[in-house]
């Protein structure tokens, strides 16, 4: 399609998308997108999906379906660069996404009959495992991708050692392993090794996003909420300092606390 008859159009489907792109990465097309590769445009995928989320939590739908098209730009983009390296094309990743959901769906494609989600993802579970040839549970947690959040990643691969039993029988043992992971972390602190404080602290997140994940709490969700908290209290402790006519920035620790708490009940 030529540019004349794009810029005719009215409206645009995901069709136009894929001929924008191949305009823009053709020989005398934009030399910005020209000079693109996978990596180049890797942290560009990751901000847009984060934008997408905002809209999300924010309930905005305008937000919503802006940023859903730039995700389908990264979409469009990495498949270009690939189709032109002669390795795969838009056409073969919608290809492999179909498969897969059939695959993965044999209660609507075939004639596995369930019950319920829990037997839909016991089932999901199982096929990938196939797809992925993973043998034991320790394909299962390598399986986990590295490049998740890492709270995200504590509670995927907690999640599936639980599958095969590893697990407290209560949530009274996940407290217990969070207590027990602090006093390591002060022992360290104490000894004045930084390197073992380091590892002693992951220990810790990682048995709090367990225990977060025994009581039915997403750990990353929680963290999202809790900062968004921190600078809403701090804002009003900012204020509070205004207010009385005093600068945050030279008040002692005391009367910092003072004010923070101050800034709770408000």
């Amino acid at each position: 399609m030529s540019v004349e008859s794009l810029l005719k159009k009215e409206s645009y489907t995901p069709d136009d998308l894929r001929e924008i792109m191949e305009l823009l990465r053709a020989e005398n097309g934009c030399p910005w997108d020209r000079e693109q590769d996978h990596k180049s445009i890797r942290n560009n995928f990751i901000e847009e999906v984060y934008e997408v989320i905002e809209g999300i939590d924010t309930d905005n739908d305008d937000i919503i379906k802006e940023e859903l098209g730039d995700v389908l730009l990264q979409v469009v983009f990495h498949a270009r660069i690939a189709e032109e390296a002669g390795k795969y094309n838009l056409d073969d990743v919608a290809d492999g996404i179909c498969k897969k959901l059939i695959l993965r769906h044999p209660h609507i494609f075939s004639d596995v009959k369930v019950e319920n989600s829990a037997e839909v993802l016991k089932n999901w579970d199982e096929i990938k495992k196939k797809e992925k040839s993973q043998r034991s549970v320790a394909d299962t947690l390598k399986g986990v991708s590295a490049s998740l959040p890492a709270l995200v990643r504590a509670s995927k691969i907690k999640a599936k050692a639980c599958k095969v039993g590893f697990e407290y029988p209560s949530v009274d043992g996940a407290v217990e392993k969070v207590a027990e992971e602090f006093d390591e972390v002060k022992a360290e602190i104490a000894s004045g090794n930084s390197e073992r404080v380091s590892e002693e602290i992951g220990d810790l997140l990682f048995a709090v996003a367990n225990l977060a994940r025994m009581c039915g709490v997403n750990a990353e969700e929680a963290l999202y909420n809790t900062n968004n908290k921190f600078v809403d209290r701090f804002e009003k402790m900012e204020n509070l300092a205004t207010e009385n006519g005093q600068n945050l920035a030279l008040l002692n620790i005391s009367e910092k606390i003072e004010l923070w708490n101050k800034a709770k009940n408000l």
